[in-house]
């Protein structure tokens, strides 16, 4: 399974030697998708590889092989809801701005054990820690209670990391978010850093920028400038399995 910002870079490579028969640069890549640097391509490139998608030719300056695609890409793909905002079609090499998918709706809940529970779609994993690449796919369906929900549109991630064990999140648990783009300070958000890798960490601002405070004193809190963070979501709840 493939973020959303490597599969557009696999398609981005993909499309370019169908066109031409040279990979692109890593500075076409960066443009392509709309990142701050080179670092995180290298990044992607590296995530692709491990997964078996492309494949770097020795002793050759740009080679890049793709080996396969993703099971569900067909041309003209659409992209589907997640974190990211602009997907890369074509060999065009720039950002398109997505149509607007339509948000996950609740359905009532079978097969679970909660009375009026309803099916949130978890949408992968969100790091509570140093921030990972988002899942942007939903895996699976969790029977929520209907009143930790409230009004709006909700999605849950499972948590990987332990930088949040002061607000009693744990590595393992999946957190409910209500999809949103604010927060107030205080309050526990999923954090886009650099339309690129997203972390679940509690919002504040210092001045003009917006902190981002773990709740484990093992972990700095990370200083951003306002155009480098964008909110994907407040934490209204959380589910704890146990084993």
């Amino acid at each position: 399974m493939l973020t959303r910002k490597q599969q557009e870079l696999l398609l981005f490579i993909h499309e370019r030697m169908k066109e031409s028969g040279v990979p692109p640069s890593f500075d076409e890549m960066k443009d392509a998708l709309d990142l701050a640097s080179k670092s995180g391509i290298h990044r992607l490139i590296t995530a692709l590889e491990e997964r078996g998608f492309i494949r770097r030719l020795p002793n050759r300056a740009r080679a890049l092989e793709v080996i396969k695609l993703p099971e569900a890409y067909s041309p003209g793909l659409k992209p589907q809801r997640g974190f990211s905002p602009s997907v890369i079609e074509g060999s065009l090499g720039k950002p398109k701005a997505p149509e607007p998918a339509p948000a996950p709706s609740l359905k009532p809940a079978a097969n679970n054990d909660f009375s009026g529970a309803v099916n949130v779609p978890v949408m992968g994993r969100i790091a509570a820690g140093v921030p990972i690449s988002a899942i942007q796919n939903n895996t699976h369906d969790v029977a929520v209670p209907v009143d930790m929900l409230g009004s709006g549109e909700h999605y849950a991630l499972e948590v990987k990391g332990d930088s949040m064990i002061e607000a009693g999140i744990f590595d393992g648990d999946t957190v409910i978010i209500r999809d949103g783009s604010t927060a107030n300070p205080g309050d526990i958000v999923v954090a886009l850093v650099d339309d690129e890798e997203a972390t679940l960490k509690r919002f504040r601002r210092k001045g003009a920028s917006i902190a981002l405070e773990a709740a484990n004193p093992a972990y700095e809190t990370r200083i951003f400038g306002p155009d480098r963070v964008k909110i994907q979501g407040k934490l209204v709840g959380l589910i704890r399995r146990y084993h």
